[in-house]
């Protein structure tokens, strides 16, 4: 069969019968034209806009404050010690009581010391009457020296007596003044109102003056110190900072110091600073700083660990960034930037301290650009960006939350002036 020519012969037939081939061919280029169709790709479909919120910076200025950890302290201190050595015989305070100034904390046996003073009191008598006798002798010499019955000697020796007496008085009545003293040290009394320790010696020691004679410790609480250091490195970035205008303390660095509690609590007086140390400490290579607080309640006792808050300080033109729109790169941090026609700029930036849930931008950034914030890490160059919200800068309130929260009172207010409807109780 010559199937080019479209004809075959048939022996049987005896003649040539023609025969249709674009019919045998057809199944194969059907074939081919499926093949040739697999074979193209379709075209990807529009990759859809990646929803994010943005918010516009704003420069302000921004009150900051300065967190440090803290410790209390007794603003006086003081050891009761004993003066004279003798038998303890009461404790009269209960330990670890506020005690009061003058209040009696302990009681030596007085005995002793009464019939100590009891003796000086015994001597003072008797030079006094030795000079009473002193002077009556001196008091006739005179007139027999004047007429020449007695000599000139018997005048000085009788006006020597007299002052040797007077001496003798005198030093006799220091002995009683001592005497009292010591029988007065032997009641113990707080110098001071503040919170009493626990007694280191018991009723019936013997105690005496000296490292030996410590009895009880009293500190007062009110008004109480709040001591924590500043380091060499945070001194010099906060110099850094005010000599550049991007931070301003208060006048005469007067600062308000809040005091917070291990539980989060905070204590209701405020304080303010009242002393720096000059030089920084070898030891610690920290700079001492002392705030006095008023603690009448006696909240806070000496020793404890506190946060002083120190307020007054403002960051002035600041701008400041919500933390989730910063995000870590392999070497720095970046921010994306809405650009003209809404395209995502990725931008780096230099970040300065926290502030809340905030951010202070030191550098990479202006005022009046818009930052994507919620769904930044989704962002790519390029994106297109659908913004289904548009928040306020940090710390401020939007336009459309203003306008619906003054919409919520205004109704309000009308609910109320209607008063109860329907049996019901007025909001």
């Amino acid at each position: 069969m010559n199937i080019l020519n479209g004809r075959s012969s048939d022996p049987a037939s005896g003649g040539v019968r023609f025969r249709r081939p674009w019919r045998s061919l057809a199944a194969p280029l059907a074939g081919l034209a499926l093949l040739a169709g697999c074979g193209e790709t379709a075209a990807p479909p529009a990759r859809p806009p990646t929803e994010v919120t943005a918010i516009t910076l704003a420069a302000r200025d921004t009150p900051v404050v300065f967190e440090f950890v803290a410790q209390t302290q007794s603003s006086r201190e003081v050891e009761i010690r004993t003066r004279v050595e003798g038998f303890l015989e009461k404790r009269l305070y209960n330990e670890g009581d506020l005690v009061h100034t003058g209040q009696i904390l302990f009681q030596m046996d007085p005995r002793p010391f009464e019939a100590a003073l009891q003796s000086a009191r015994g001597q003072l008598a008797q030079q006094q009457a030795r000079l009473d006798m002193a002077r009556a002798d001196l008091g006739r010499i005179r007139p027999l020296v004047k007429v020449g019955a007695l000599s000139k000697k018997n005048l000085d020796d009788a006006i020597g007596t007299e002052r040797q007496a007077q001496a003798a008085v005198l030093s006799a009545e220091g002995e009683v003044r001592t005497a009292q003293l010591n029988l007065g040290y032997t009641t113990i009394r707080s110098p001071l109102t503040g919170v009493s320790s626990f007694a280191k010696l018991q009723e019936g020691s013997y105690v005496t003056p000296g490292a030996a004679g410590l009895l009880t410790y009293v500190s007062q609480v009110d008004p109480i110190y709040i001591n924590f250091s500043l380091s060499e490195n945070e001194m010099l970035k906060f110099r850094g900072e005010i000599a550049t205008g991007q931070l301003r303390f208060p006048p005469h660095n007067n600062f308000e110091v809040e005091v917070v509690l291990a539980d989060g609590s905070q204590v209701p007086d405020r304080g303010r600073l009242d002393f720096a140390d000059f030089a920084f400490s070898e030891e610690t290579g920290t700079f001492l700083i002392r705030a006095e607080v008023a603690n009448p309640k006696g909240l806070l006792r000496p020793g404890q660990f506190v946060r002083a808050h120190l307020n007054g300080a403002v960051r002035p033109d600041a701008l400041l960034v919500p933390q989730r729109a910063v995000l870590q790169g392999s070497k720095s941090q970046y921010v994306w930037v809405i650009g003209d026609g809404g395209k995502p700029e990725q931008r780096i930036v230099e970040m300065g301290d926290w502030h809340g849930d905030d951010w202070f931008v030191t550098r990479g950034l202006r005022a009046g650009e818009r930052i994507v914030v919620d769904g930044a890490i989704r962002v790519t160059p390029e994106a297109s960006l659908r913004i289904v919200d548009t928040r306020p800068a940090a710390g401020e309130t939007s336009q459309p939350q203003r306008q619906k929260a003054a919409e919520a009172w205004s109704d309000q207010k009308e609910r109320l002036k209607a008063g109860p409807s329907g049996g019901g109780q007025a909001p």
